[in-house]
């Protein structure tokens, strides 16, 4: 496996066990539908919340969660809408985004509720 595979995969465990320490319910993680994935599909309150997990190496190019472009917000709403389909939920859907930047070893956590609408 690749490096950046490797590190994208640490990133969303660690966006895991943040988020169960939130009190966030796991369903689904690398939940996959056509060409889409979701990397992490949780409950909380009465929300399914999609999240998408994006971790960069540097802040140079800038933030991790400026790179979820229309193209994969479409992704996602198709993937969720499958997945609620599939298993007969009716339920209200949130998106947030959990980025990472790890600059000299040191992780930097951010966690973004309702971080895009569906278009």
């Amino acid at each position: 496996m690749s490096e950046s595979y490797t590190f994208g995969q640490i990133a969303e465990q660690r966006a895991a066990t943040y988020l169960k320490k939130m009190g966030y319910e796991i369903l689904e993680q690398n939940y996959r539908y056509r060409k889409a994935e979701i990397d992490i599909i949780a409950k909380k309150d009465s929300f399914i919340i999609v999240v998408e997990v994006k971790a960069r190496s540097s802040s140079f190019f800038g933030a991790p969660e400026s790179f979820v472009n229309r193209k994969k917000i479409q992704l996602l709403v198709l993937a969720i809408d499958a997945y609620i389909q599939k298993n007969d939920l009716d339920v209200e859907v949130r998106f947030d985004i959990t980025s990472y930047v790890v600059e000299k070893g040191i992780w930097t956590r951010e966690h973004i509720e309702n971080a895009f609408y569906p278009f």
